[in-house]
């Protein structure tokens, strides 16, 4: 699955399509991995948000940890990386955002679990839902079956410090490839499905 994961969607949300290239078959494959959870499988619960952070929402149970990541062979000439997370199935088919980062600096090869949870100067915090630039975990309502948390990771040709901070993600999408015949600055996409479901008890 991931890597079926594609660029982002000028109109919002993500597509999962066939990242293709024509990168030669010598050369090894741009990954993404967690050792939170495996890609397609169930996060645990420690990744949703907490109620600390949304107390408004009793359907935040978790401690608002944020998986691990870690990823390999960026493609050529990136710069440069973006990493956002995104609940598709959320707000009746609309999608949520629960986390837009960007400005992360080439040398950069991962985060370590619960890094993203608060601000760090490994990367740029944009704008989530909540209006927040680190990682909000999944409030997932019941008795909806398990939700898919897409989280891509974009490798880009852009200078770490090129983009201001607070960037919604269809602005920094905007950033990354803007509409019309001018020049796009992603140079790869990787991603990771993970689901999570509020616990019935």
């Amino acid at each position: 699955m991931k890597q079926a994961i594609g660029h982002l969607i000028l109109a919002g949300g993500v597509a999962l399509v066939c990242t293709g290239g024509s990168a030669s078959a010598q050369e090894k494959p741009f990954e993404l991995s967690s050792t939170t959870f495996k890609d397609g499988q169930m996060m645990p619960l420690k990744v949703a948000n907490s109620r600390a952070n949304f107390p408004q929402n009793a359907n935040c149970v978790g401690e608002n940890v944020s998986p691990q990541f870690s990823w390999v062979n960026p493609p050529a000439g990136t710069k440069s990386f973006a990493f956002v997370m995104v609940d598709p199935e959320g707000r009746g088919g609309g999608g949520v955002v629960h986390w837009v980062a960007y400005g992360i600096p080439a040398d950069v090869t991962g985060f370590y679990e619960g890094e993203v949870s608060k601000p760090s100067p490994k990367y740029v915090g944009g704008k989530n839902a909540l209006g927040v630039g680190f990682y909000s975990g999944p409030c997932a309502p019941l008795p909806f079956p398990p939700r898919h948390y897409t989280f891509v990771l974009v490798a880009t040709d852009l200078d770490p410090k090129e983009l201001p901070p607070g960037l919604t993600k269809d602005e920094l999408t905007a950033k990354i490839a803007p509409p019309g015949p001018g020049p796009r600055h992603d140079k790869g996409t990787v991603g990771l499905v993970g689901l999570f479901a509020k616990p019935a008890n």
